[in-house]
């Protein structure tokens, strides 16, 4: 039976910080939110968009808020419209602002030109398929629009692999929180364990690719300043 929503948000001291603030949000702007959260992960701004997803769904299934409700295909469409919007975007910031940006910045940003075009050669053979499976991927589906930008991708493609992607994600994630339903809280609750430790691995994966980048880098420029002096 649904509940308030002060009571829905006292299920554990873990979770309760990041399941009601989502639920307050949902609440209080309803298809809004639902719109601008996928909207800003998608631009490139890992915001949580998948717990908007799968919470969404909570709430369509009308068993963990009274007095609030969505309809599950709204959730969708509403979730694909924002993550479009957001695609096109974060493509167009790293298409017009990609190059320039790794010129002003790239020595602090880890980033070269030679990078760029190693990207872009990687996307002309296999664009479509990142493109897709990145969708699929939570976190890395935040960078896929940038880095097709980055990579000069075409648009047409990026569009159609990016909707096919996102229409699958959040179709999955909202129906899941759809079968949840009253039991969201409970399901929350039990995975936040494996949450923080998930969160523990990722970081040591951030910290070590971010060590080995910078290695790469030195080392590249050493091979450069070699190569110079060489004539």
């Amino acid at each position: 039976m649904p509940v308030s929503l002060r009571a829905r948000c006292l299920p554990s001291r873990q979770v309760r910080g990041v399941i009601c603030g989502v639920a307050h949000f949902l609440i209080h702007y309803g298809y809004v939110a639902l719109f601008l959260i996928p909207a800003l992960s998608a631009f490139g701004i890992p915001v949580g968009s998948e717990l908007v997803m799968a919470y969404g769904g909570a709430l369509a299934s009308g068993q963990v808020i009274a007095g609030r409700h969505f309809t599950l295909p709204a959730v969708i469409v509403v979730v694909v419209v924002g993550e479009l919007v957001g695609s096109i975007l974060g493509y167009a910031l790293g298409r017009f602002g990609g190059r320039p940006l790794v010129d002003r910045a790239g020595r602090y940003i880890l980033l070269t030109h030679r990078d760029l075009d190693r990207v872009e050669g990687f996307l002309a053979r296999r664009g479509d398929s990142f493109v897709f499976i990145g969708r699929l991927i939570p976190l890395l589906r935040s960078f896929v629009s940038i880095v097709a930008g980055l990579a000069e991708m075409t648009i047409g493609r990026f569009l159609i692999f990016s909707v096919l992607g996102t229409v699958v994600f959040s179709a999955a994630l909202s129906s899941i929180g759809y079968g949840l339903g009253a039991s969201w809280h409970q399901a929350v609750k039990a995975f936040s364990d494996a949450g923080y430790v998930a969160a523990a691995i990722a970081v040591v994966v951030v910290a070590l690719g971010i060590a080995h980048r910078v290695k790469v880098l030195r080392a590249e420029r050493h091979a450069g300043t070699a190569d110079t002096s060489a004539f």
